[in-house]
């Protein structure tokens, strides 16, 4: 069984940064491609970047294409969001999410395991 913990949410102003991390444990990470999504009020489910399991595979919504940043550390097990520039209809509760498999998918019903969410909010 998989556990992931998110962390690094907060409330930040327009055109700031904020880095998310989510750890990971349960089984070997380095074998996960893993996923960040974001659940904004009101709405779906989307999926905002996905890296690959050893690294050199990223994947971006347009949105924040250039803005954000995923990274992994594998002999940390954890999997990093670098946000930056941040707007604020960047404002949702923000997800990771593991999958075993060599591709990054970037559909959420992919993904087998889900961390509980952080809460991440900018304001104008």
């Amino acid at each position: 069984q998989v556990q992931l913990v998110e962390s690094g949410g907060g409330l930040v102003q327009a055109g700031g940064s904020l880095r998310l991390s989510c750890a990971s444990s349960g089984r070997t990470f380095s074998g996960d491609a893993m996923g960040w999504f974001r659940q904004p009020p009101g709405k779906e489910r989307e999926f905002v970047a996905g890296i690959s399991w050893n690294g050199r595979n990223t994947d971006y919504a347009g949105s924040v294409k250039g803005r954000f940043t995923v990274s992994r550390d594998n002999a940390k097990n954890t999997v990093y969001l670098q946000m930056n520039s941040l707007k604020p209809e960047d404002t949702a509760v923000y997800f990771c999410a593991a999958k075993r498999t060599v591709v990054v998918p970037t559909r959420p019903n992919s993904y087998d395991y889900w961390g509980q969410g952080t809460q991440v909010t900018v304001s104008s």
